[in-house]
Formats: C-alpha cells, structure tokens, sequence
C-alpha cells in the first residue's frame, strides 16, 4: 500500500463502498441474491441445482453470465488501453452501465437492472490493478478478510510492518459501510438510491481521466 498512489487508494475504497452498496440494492431487489458476491450466489447455485426444478438456478445463472461478460469487457478495454488511459475507459464502461440501471427508475417499464449492475460489478474489477500485496476498487472481500488476518499476525509477531493490516481492514469496512447505506437508501428510495453509487464511480472516473490527461497537459 505504501507503493500505491494516494488517488489508487482512495478511489478504490470509494469504488469498494460503491460494490458494497449496489450488492445491497440487489440483494433487497432480488430476494437474497447477489449482484456482486459471486461466492454467495455459486453456493446458491450449487443448493438450487440439488432441487429438482427450482427456477432459482436459471436467474442465478443469468447473474454469472452478466458477471463474467462485464469482467471480460472491462479486462478487454484495459489490456487494449494500457497505462493510464485504461482505468478511465472501464471506470467509463462501469459508469455507462450503473446509468442505465438507474434509468429504470424512472421508467414505467421493469428494464434488467439486476443484471445490468452484475454486469457493471465484473467490470469494475479491471478498472484498478493490484499493487504491492493491496487491489483496491474489488467489488468482494473473501480473500481479503484472510489477508487481514494474516498481516495481523504478522504484526503481532513482529515479521511485518505493523501497520500491514490497515489496508485490508479498510477494504472490508468500506464494503460494509458501503452496503449498510445501500440497504438504507434502498428501502426508502428504491432504484432511485443507485444515484449515489453513479455519483461515486463518475468521481473516480473525473480522477483518472485527470490523471491521463495530467502529462500530456504538463508537456
């Protein structure tokens, strides 16, 4: 995390707070499934195949395809753009994509916005790369509560820096603070509450097209 630029850090906890959040919006909208864990949802997948017709399978299904094809494009943009262009292209794509679920808002029709935001969540994990041990902007924390643990131990047996867990602590928070907020909102706002996670993303898009533009400005 000391190697990471400070702009990473907090646009990825932002980014983070920002999956917390539209998971929560689709867990409420969806009846216990999620848009971005997709640990959580291949363990339901896995128990609704074990039962014999249950309709549970196919949406679950639905969900991963929308997953992978946004990681896929978000990876394809990113590796097609190297440097700093490419974060502010997928960061770009996410954007798009959160703007067409929130327009169902304020639509009479009922759109896909479920998968649409699964979509916008596999993107977003291309948007910002890992660095020195820490990836910010992951839209899951499974692994990094393990990693939390671990630098934690590595602190108190003094065989790390002492502060290597911050990172991930913060990590965890910031989907958890994220998520709490989108529960809140949504049940008051309904799909009106996906302006806040807009605003975000479109946040750390203004900062990394800042970035890409910064050397060619200074030049």
């Amino acid at each position: 995390m000391r190697d990471t630029h400070p702009l990473d850090i907090a646009g990825g906890l932002l980014l983070t707070a920002a999956a917390g959040y539209v998971d929560a919006v689709g867990f409420l909208r969806l009846d216990g499934l999620y848009t971005s864990f997709m640990s959580g949802n291949s363990t339901q997948f896995a128990v609704s195949l074990s039962q014999v017709g249950h309709p549970v399978a196919w949406e679950i299904g639905h969900l991963f395809l929308c997953f992978l094809t946004g990681g896929f494009c978000g990876s394809l943009v990113s590796l097609r753009l190297p440097g700093r262009w490419g974060p502010a292209a997928v960061l770009g794509v996410e954007a798009a994509l959160l703007v067409v679920a929130l327009s169902f808002a304020f639509s009479p029709a009922q759109g896909p916005v479920a998968p649409i935001l699964a979509a916008a969540m596999g993107a977003q994990n291309a948007a910002l790369r890992r660095s020195a041990g820490f990836r910010p902007g992951v839209t899951f924390v499974t692994g990094t509560l393990f990693s939390l643990s671990h630098t934690l131990a590595q602190a108190a047996t003094r065989q790390g820096w002492a502060f290597g867990w911050v990172p991930d602590a913060c990590t965890w928070l910031a989907l958890v603070c994220g998520a709490v907020a989108g529960g809140f909102a949504y049940r008051g706002y309904g799909l009106e509450a996906l302006v806040i996670p807009v605003t975000g993303v479109g946040l750390v898009l203004a900062l990394a097209i800042g970035r890409a533009v910064r050397p060619r400005a200074a030049a």
